[in-house]
Protein backbone atom coordinates (compact mmCIF):
# COMPACT_ATOMS: atom_id res chain seq x y z
CA UNK A 1 0.00 0.00 0.00
CA UNK A 2 2.86 2.37 0.69
CA UNK A 3 4.44 1.72 -2.27
CA UNK A 4 0.94 2.73 -3.89
CA UNK A 5 0.54 5.66 -2.43
CA UNK A 6 4.07 6.73 -3.42
CA UNK A 7 3.34 5.33 -6.89
CA UNK A 8 -0.21 7.76 -6.72
CA UNK A 9 1.91 10.60 -5.21
CA UNK A 10 4.50 10.06 -7.89
CA UNK A 11 2.02 10.53 -10.22
CA UNK A 12 0.18 13.49 -8.42
CA UNK A 13 3.64 15.18 -8.52
CA UNK A 14 4.59 14.39 -12.43
CA UNK A 15 0.79 15.51 -13.12
CA UNK A 16 1.18 18.62 -11.55
CA UNK A 17 5.32 19.07 -12.71
CA UNK A 18 3.04 18.68 -16.07
CA UNK A 19 0.27 20.80 -15.63
CA UNK A 20 3.28 23.35 -14.42
CA UNK A 21 5.24 22.64 -17.42
CA UNK A 22 1.93 23.06 -19.42
CA UNK A 23 0.96 26.53 -17.94
CA UNK A 24 4.83 27.93 -18.41
CA UNK A 25 4.35 26.46 -22.23
CA UNK A 26 1.25 28.32 -23.00
CA UNK A 27 2.08 31.48 -20.81
CA UNK A 28 5.23 31.77 -23.53
CA UNK A 29 3.28 30.89 -26.48
CA UNK A 30 0.98 33.47 -25.11
CA UNK A 31 3.64 36.16 -24.25
CA UNK A 32 5.10 35.68 -28.08
CA UNK A 33 1.76 35.74 -30.02
CA UNK A 34 0.96 39.41 -27.85
CA UNK A 35 4.66 40.14 -28.62
CA UNK A 36 4.52 39.03 -32.41
CA UNK A 37 1.05 40.98 -32.78
CA UNK A 38 2.78 43.96 -30.73
CA UNK A 39 5.67 44.07 -33.14
CA UNK A 40 3.44 43.70 -36.31
CA UNK A 41 1.28 46.50 -35.26
CA UNK A 42 4.59 48.83 -34.90
CA UNK A 43 5.50 47.59 -38.59
CA UNK A 44 1.97 48.20 -39.56
CA UNK A 45 2.49 51.49 -38.20
CA UNK A 46 5.84 52.42 -39.59
CA UNK A 47 4.66 51.86 -42.76
CA UNK A 48 1.65 54.24 -42.46
CA UNK A 49 3.69 56.77 -41.12
CA UNK A 50 6.04 56.06 -44.19
CA UNK A 51 3.35 55.94 -46.59
CA UNK A 52 2.31 59.56 -44.80
CA UNK A 53 5.67 60.82 -45.42
CA UNK A 54 6.24 59.92 -48.60
CA UNK A 55 2.79 61.12 -49.69
CA UNK A 56 4.01 64.58 -47.88
CA UNK A 57 7.22 64.96 -49.35
CA UNK A 58 5.28 64.02 -52.97
CA UNK A 59 2.85 66.56 -52.07
CA UNK A 60 5.81 69.33 -51.35
CA UNK A 61 7.68 68.32 -54.53
CA UNK A 62 4.56 68.07 -56.83
CA UNK A 63 5.02 72.03 -58.10
CA UNK A 64 8.17 71.91 -57.76
CA UNK A 65 8.00 69.02 -60.65
CA UNK A 66 5.09 70.94 -62.36
CA UNK A 67 6.93 73.48 -63.08
CA UNK A 68 9.74 71.35 -64.16
CA UNK A 69 7.53 69.93 -66.34
CA UNK A 70 6.09 73.02 -67.67
CA UNK A 71 9.77 74.69 -68.51
CA UNK A 72 10.62 71.24 -70.49
CA UNK A 73 7.30 71.56 -72.36
CA UNK A 74 7.87 75.18 -73.18
CA UNK A 75 11.54 74.67 -74.29
CA UNK A 76 10.12 71.76 -76.73
CA UNK A 77 7.44 74.30 -78.34
CA UNK A 78 10.07 76.60 -78.78
CA UNK A 79 12.64 74.05 -80.43
CA UNK A 80 9.93 72.47 -82.61
CA UNK A 81 8.77 76.38 -83.21
CA UNK A 82 12.43 77.55 -84.40
CA UNK A 83 12.65 74.01 -86.52
CA UNK A 84 9.26 75.06 -88.35
CA UNK A 85 10.51 78.67 -88.61
CA UNK A 86 14.05 77.24 -89.81
CA UNK A 87 12.55 74.60 -92.54
CA UNK A 88 9.67 77.93 -93.65
CA UNK A 89 12.62 79.83 -94.45
CA UNK A 90 14.68 77.06 -96.23
CA UNK A 91 11.56 76.65 -98.21
CA UNK A 92 11.34 80.29 -98.89
CA UNK A 93 14.56 80.45 -100.11
CA UNK A 94 14.66 77.49 -102.27
CA UNK A 95 11.49 79.07 -103.67
CA UNK A 96 13.33 82.12 -104.28
CA UNK A 97 16.15 80.42 -105.67
CA UNK A 98 14.19 78.73 -108.04
CA UNK A 99 12.22 81.95 -109.07
CA UNK A 100 15.19 83.87 -109.64
CA UNK A 101 16.64 80.77 -111.76
CA UNK A 102 13.45 80.33 -114.00
CA UNK A 103 14.07 82.85 -116.79
CA UNK A 104 17.38 81.26 -117.34
CA UNK A 105 15.89 77.69 -116.83
CA UNK A 106 13.41 78.92 -119.71
CA UNK A 107 16.17 80.61 -121.90
CA UNK A 108 18.09 77.19 -122.02
CA UNK A 109 15.03 75.17 -122.74
CA UNK A 110 14.28 77.72 -125.67
CA UNK A 111 17.74 77.55 -126.72
CA UNK A 112 18.24 73.67 -126.66
CA UNK A 113 14.37 73.66 -128.75
CA UNK A 114 15.48 76.40 -131.36
CA UNK A 115 19.10 74.14 -131.84
CA UNK A 116 16.94 70.27 -132.13
CA UNK A 117 14.71 72.13 -134.56
CA UNK A 118 17.77 73.99 -136.44
CA UNK A 119 19.25 70.72 -136.50
CA UNK A 120 16.25 68.56 -137.57
CA UNK A 121 15.87 70.92 -140.46
CA UNK A 122 19.27 70.80 -141.11
CA UNK A 123 18.70 66.86 -141.33
CA UNK A 124 15.23 67.03 -143.74
CA UNK A 125 17.50 69.81 -145.84
CA UNK A 126 20.63 67.03 -146.09
CA UNK A 127 18.04 64.45 -146.60
CA UNK A 128 16.11 66.07 -149.51
CA UNK A 129 19.25 67.17 -151.21
CA UNK A 130 20.34 63.34 -151.34
CA UNK A 131 17.00 62.69 -152.50
CA UNK A 132 17.22 65.03 -155.29
CA UNK A 133 20.96 64.05 -156.54
CA UNK A 134 19.48 60.77 -156.49
CA UNK A 135 16.38 61.75 -158.60
CA UNK A 136 18.91 63.74 -160.58
CA UNK A 137 21.45 60.98 -161.13
CA UNK A 138 18.51 58.26 -162.40
CA UNK A 139 17.66 60.69 -165.22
Amino acid sequence: MRDQKKQVAKEAKRAEKRMAEKAARLAREQARRKADLVREQAIQKEQAAKGVKREEKRMAEEPARLAREQARRKTDLAREQAIQKQQAAKGAKRAEKRMAEEPARLAREQARRKTDLAREQAIAEDQEARRREIEKAKT
